[in-house]
């Protein structure tokens, strides 16, 4: 090691791969080659470079990496919500999915932002990832342009997309909100009102699925459709029931676009003391583990969301390795839990 770049080195206190070559009295190439090539170099050698690395605490530079073989082992993710049990599962499968392939992830919040999803990406993209996973098909011109001109595979997730091109894993979210619209009109209901928060993309699929259904069977009335932008939460929901039982009193069954709110209007007819489902039926959307356990339990759409983020990983990896899937959309269907509240 020159004394010029042990100068540099002391000055950082960043310990550099000249440091762990010199310390293992080698040449930095040498050095390399033991860390990233290891069967380039002979037994002794790299056992020297490895207890140097230990020794100094030496963490490789990926991004130098990256750029000197094209690859970086980073796979981009980005969801709306770290909280949302939702999101967690779907992040379980993935890092099951990606962790054989020894790849790394970089897990973006983006708080349904369109603003946020686009300042994440740009900041990912500096990593020169290999593949990114995301959790909606729409977004913003902005997202759209650099997506495209990244190069980069990618995985969305959640809904299946209508461009051939476009590769997605998960389910409809149209069709799930169509099967529980029309499973309340068979059980008897025709004033079906439909709660929906947040509104992001999959939400409003999902009442666009309950409009289709209700349009069918001759029942579509806008008084009984009850949307609001707030976060969706148990409080959420009690309060939101309030408010339809208000604008529509007749209403005989609620569609809540997903299980938090379902459980708040469960908890506010216990304290009007509406019968449900007696006098009023309740579902929710998602199956989130409480929802077998309230009372009465939840009629929901189990969404497979493990398997999701599982499957995903899986084709964005065989991308990455230039593979061509014989599907472009992986349907992995829902499936309807009619339980006690409905």
């Amino acid at each position: 090691m020159s004394k010029t770049s042990s100068s540099k080195s002391r000055a950082s206190g960043k310990t550099t791969l000249a440091t762990v070559a010199a310390h293992a009295g080698v040449s930095a190439m040498t050095a390399s080659r033991a860390l990233n090539q290891p069967a380039l170099v002979s037994v002794a050698v790299r056992e020297r470079v490895e207890l140097a690395v230990a020794e100094l605490g030496y963490v490789p530079n990926r991004a130098a990496r990256a750029l000197a073989s094209a690859q970086s082992n980073v796979i981009v993710v980005l969801v709306p919500s770290l909280s949302n049990a939702v999101f967690t599962a779907v992040l379980e499968g993935i890092q099951d999915a990606a962790g054989p392939g020894n790849y790394q992830l970089l897990i973006g919040n983006t708080r349904y932002s369109d603003a946020e999803e686009e300042k994440l990406l740009g900041i990912y993209l500096q990593s020169n990832p290999d593949g990114i996973l995301l959790s909606s098909l729409s977004h913003s011109a902005r997202m759209t342009q650099m997506l495209a001109a990244s190069g980069v595979p990618v995985v969305s997730m959640m809904d299946l997309a209508s461009a051939p091109e476009q590769f997605s894993v998960g389910f409809s979210q149209f069709d799930a909100g169509q099967a529980m619209t029309r499973y309340l009109i068979g059980k008897g209901h025709t004033r079906i009102g439909f709660i929906g928060a947040q509104l992001d993309e999959r939400t409003l699929r999902r009442a666009d699925g309950y409009r289709k259904a209700m349009s069918d069977a001759g029942l579509l009335d806008a008084r009984l459709e009850l949307m609001v932008g707030e976060p969706s939460t148990i409080a959420l929901g009690a309060a939101l029931l309030g408010r339809m039982l208000e604008q529509a009193p007749d209403c005989d069954a609620v569609f809540c676009c997903n299980d938090d709110l379902a459980h708040g209007a469960i908890y506010q007819c216990q304290r009007r003391g509406i019968a449900v489902p007696g006098q009023l039926a309740v579902c929710g959307f998602n199956d989130l583990p409480a929802s077998e356990w309230m009372t009465p339990s939840v009629t929901t759409i189990d969404t497979p969301r493990y398997k999701i983020g599982f499957e995903a990983a899986s084709l964005l990896r065989a991308l990455i390795k230039g593979e061509t899937p014989p599907v472009t959309q992986i349907d992995l269907g829902f499936t309807l839990m009619a339980r006690e509240s409905a």
